[in-house]
């Protein structure tokens, strides 16, 4: 569903990244998981906004930083097709090498 005029896209990949984030903090603390789960969506929906927002950091790839947790929402916005594709979420540590194969 458009959301400000964009259709949110997610890549393939982005469930599992999430995913195995949950697990991480869920072996930490009960409920963390689910704290962290509401800030990603949190995020989602504040870059679905206005995703202009976000500084473009590699090539078109932008960023928004969850508020709380160590991680970033990384995505694409295509201003012609009014797509913004998630391309993951990754923890900041994580070499950009990485994930750069999802663009």
């Amino acid at each position: 569903m458009p959301i400000n005029g964009f259709t949110v896209l997610y890549h393939s990949a982005v469930e599992h990244d999430i995913s195995e984030a949950k697990d991480w903090y869920k072996n930490r603390q009960k409920g963390l998981e689910k704290h962290f789960t509401s800030e990603v969506k949190h995020t989602l929906l504040h870059l679905s906004k206005n995703p202009f927002l976000f500084e473009t950091k590699y090539r078109s790839v932008r960023i928004a930083h969850t508020k709380t947790f160590p991680f970033c929402v990384h995505f694409h916005c295509n201003e012609v097709t009014k797509n913004i594709t998630i391309l993951g979420v990754f923890h900041t540590s994580l070499n950009p090498e990485r994930w750069k194969n999802r663009l």
